[in-house]
């Protein structure tokens, strides 16, 4: 997921939190819950609107940034009771799912991890299956459903974003950046990059600086 803050200020700051969901975390509180039949998957990335009981863990693990002594104790505690909170609400199928390490799920999220950490290689639809433990007609159906992406669509989106990232922040020449993510031919690398972010490379990597650093 790749986001972008558009309003913050001093005053009024822009706060974000990321909870890392460990499937250690969530099989503990499933044997202590009730049993229930894993669902099909459907997708791998979904939206709700939090309840005021959800919101409220949250308000209080934040919390414990003003009072980080309190941290090794209750940090523990508040993070269990959102997981328990998440598994009873819209979201508690794909939390099962991403428990369960022989899910199909799971499986596809192996492939992934594969696949953003070797994506400037030349990859195979045979070899992100074998990774994920699938044939390839199954891998190929179960990674678009999780990802809205076919494998290789998923590949070029994760060298692009690298790519990007690297325009910006180290700002090397187009060409060099396209190659040193896997692509062969600079004409190639520009015209995905623009099909992508709509704007050729040197061009959008200068409009999201300007952003980033709106200068004096």
């Amino acid at each position: 997921m790749i986001g972008q803050i558009s309003e913050a200020s001093p005053e009024a700051p822009y706060l974000a939190a990321n909870l890392y969901l460990d499937p250690a975390v969530i099989s503990a509180l499933l044997i202590e819950m009730s049993d229930m039949r894993e669902p099909p998957l459907d997708t791998g990335f979904r939206i709700s609107k939090a309840d005021p009981e959800l919101l409220d863990v949250w308000r209080r693990l934040i919390g414990l940034l003003d009072r980080p002594d309190e941290v090794p104790v209750m940090a523990h505690h508040f993070e269990h009771e959102l997981m328990f909170r998440l598994l009873q609400g819209p979201q508690g199928a794909l939390l099962r799912q991403i428990a369960g390490t022989d899910s199909r799920l799971s499986n596809v999220r192996r492939a992934m991890r594969w696949i953003r950490e070797h994506f400037a290689e030349h990859l195979s639809i045979e070899v992100m299956a074998t990774i994920a433990g699938m044939s390839v007609s199954v891998f190929h159906r179960h990674f678009k459903a999780v990802t809205s992406l076919a494998p290789l669509q998923y590949q070029k989106h994760v060298r692009l974003t690298e790519a990007r990232r690297r325009l910006v922040s180290e700002h090397d020449a187009a060409a060099t950046v396209g190659f040193s993510v896997g692509y062969e031919s600079a004409s190639q690398f520009s015209r995905e990059y623009k099909r992508l972010f709509g704007a050729s490379p040197r061009r959008d990597a200068d409009m999201v600086q300007t952003i980033v650093d709106p200068g004096p």
